[in-house]
């Protein structure tokens, strides 16, 4: 079976919020892996209430005043979650990733990632290499690292990622700035067992232009089954 799985970067819920929930509604993701969420200390709420708008749900836990989250979708079985902070000097802002191991009833798990990688290049090796190398996260499943790299093609995060076996699998689209896209910094990685397609977001393409101020990538996902 498939998992539709979308990224999206949100730029703290501060642009035309209608047209945000209706480009995710129309996605209908079962993983959204969002960017820029609010991040200050009493900012939980707001994920979980945002979930809950576009009938996803969020699991919750300690995100470090980060500002990546996972929200899934009530089908889906989520089998361990969690945050991950890179190495980031002060007074930088804190960066990191969120991580949920997911199934749909019965299939295999696989493990969805959500990062925003730094502005700075010299950071972002770095910074895919913590990622990889974090204990937490499980192992023995195919993953999919997505989000805002902050970087264009085959760029340092990039590089690392396949090294590290991972591949470049998502939309081959410009996601950056959302109303006149001329960069694509926004990337889906994944492991060679799985299977994604792009999935044509064109009915929104209004929406997508004031809803925040990068492009949504959209990806089904299917895996081998047990």
């Amino acid at each position: 079976m498939t998992t539709r799985l979308m990224s999206y970067n949100v730029r703290g819920l501060k642009d035309d919020r209608a047209a945000l929930l209706r480009v995710i509604r129309h996605a209908a993701p079962d993983v959204l892996c969002l960017q820029e969420m609010p991040r200050h200390p009493f900012s939980d709420h707001r994920i979980a209430e945002f979930a809950e708008s576009v009938g996803l749900v969020w699991s919750g836990g300690n995100r470090h005043r980060m500002s990546t989250a996972i929200v899934t979708a009530p089908r889906l079985d989520v089998a361990a979650s969690g945050h991950g902070l890179y190495t980031v000097p002060r007074p930088q802002e804190p960066r990191g990733y969120a991580w949920a191991e997911v199934c749909l009833p019965g299939e295999a798990k696989w493990l969805a990632i959500s990062t925003h990688l730094s502005l700075y290049s010299s950071m972002r090796a770095g910074h895919a290499r913590e990622l990889i190398a974090d204990p937490n996260l499980p192992g023995d499943v195919p993953w999919v690292i997505a989000g805002d790299f902050n970087e264009l093609e085959n760029g340092p995060a990039g590089r690392e990622f396949k090294a590290h076996g991972l591949v470049d699998a998502g939309p081959r689209i410009n996601t950056f700035n959302a109303a006149e896209p001329h960069k694509r910094i926004d990337f889906v990685y994944a492991s060679p067992s799985l299977k994604l397609e792009t999935v044509d977001m064109s009915a929104v393409e209004h929406d997508m232009t004031v809803a925040t101020d990068h492009r949504p990538l959209v990806v089904d996902v299917t895996g081998t089954s047990h």
